[in-house]
């Protein structure tokens, strides 16, 4: 299986930010897993959008697979309750 490509929205250097320091190298290291593997294990698709949203302990994790090009986009983080709200 080839390795698809990582990239970040601007956004999502601000949603870290407001994250503890110990749980943001939990969630780094899930997303670096996408490259091997785009849909986890409990990889839910969003209804009515293109965009995933992956669960890393409380925090969510929504992103945008683009299998035509190989390519993983992540595209918010945050608490679960709180992403949940706002997609």
């Amino acid at each position: 299986m080839a390795s698809y490509n990582l990239e970040f929205r601007a956004s999502v250097a601000h949603d870290l930010r407001l994250i503890p320091k110990q749980d943001v190298g939990r969630i780094l290291k899930q997303i670096e897993l996408l490259t091997e593997n785009p849909r986890p294990v409990g990889c839910e698709k969003l209804s009515s959008q293109v965009r995933y949203r992956i669960r890393q302990g409380n925090y969510r994790i929504i992103c945008e697979i683009q299998d035509n090009i190989l390519r993983v986009i992540a595209v918010k983080i945050g608490h679960r309750g709180d992403v949940d709200r706002s997609t």
